[in-house]
């Protein structure tokens, strides 16, 4: 028998016998069987592993969950900045102002970000007058007051991240960038209820005189 049709023969039995193999599963469809059912390409989904919180008979001391090695940090986790992600500065106080560039592109973000987490019990412009309110929530504080229109950025940032009275910890819905975003349009916020005709910039306020004639 030539290369070729040796070639062929075993090409043609493999063909044959996955044939039959296929036809005898789909024959057992809707029968009860107790040998597991057949799997032709087992490739690694099975295989020996451990679970979360098993016992390993490896290991001394019997756990499977090993501690990490003194002194690594895990990708993404590095926070040599201190004030940037505990809004505290070196004397563990809150510090008096933003961290980060103010922007527009901030304070949309920021805007955006209250909208979604802070307005239901704060209310979109920060009165404590939320919906939450409505549902016999307790209400929070306005922020158009004079204590929390004083009180340091840092503060703010740290009641975001950890929470304060009715309020839960939001650290793992926000993210810390957006923290500091939030704290921005907050103060954004707190300045448009309390600013005057000197806030204004010049080249602004004859416009606006003539829009209220």
């Amino acid at each position: 028998m030539s290369p070729n049709n040796s070639r062929i023969f075993m090409f043609r039995n493999f063909v044959i016998a996955a044939m039959v193999i296929m036809l005898s599963a789909g024959c057992g469809r809707g029968s009860s069987s107790e040998k597991p059912p057949i799997h032709l390409n087992p490739n690694m989904d099975s295989q020996e592993k451990y679970k979360a919180q098993s016992e390993s008979h490896y290991f001394a001391d019997g756990s499977a969950m090993r501690k990490p090695v003194e002194g690594t940090v895990a990708r993404g986790q590095l926070r040599e900045d201190a004030a940037y992600f505990t809004g505290k500065d070196d004397q563990g106080k809150p510090m008096k102002k933003i961290p980060v560039e103010l922007t527009m592109e901030l304070l949309e973000r920021g805007r955006e970000r209250f909208d979604i987490y802070c307005s239901p019990c704060h209310s979109r412009v920060g009165d404590g007058q939320g919906i939450m309110v409505t549902r016999k929530y307790a209400a929070p504080p306005t922020f158009h007051q004079d204590r929390l229109r004083d009180i340091e950025d840092g503060y703010i940032f740290g009641v975001i991240t950890n929470g304060f009275g009715n309020m839960p910890l939001y650290a793992h819905q926000v993210r810390v960038e957006d923290r500091w975003a939030i704290v921005s349009y907050l103060r954004a916020l707190q300045r448009s209820r309390s600013a005057t005709e000197k806030d204004i910039p010049a080249d602004m306020r004859g416009k606006i005189e003539q829009a209220g004639k």
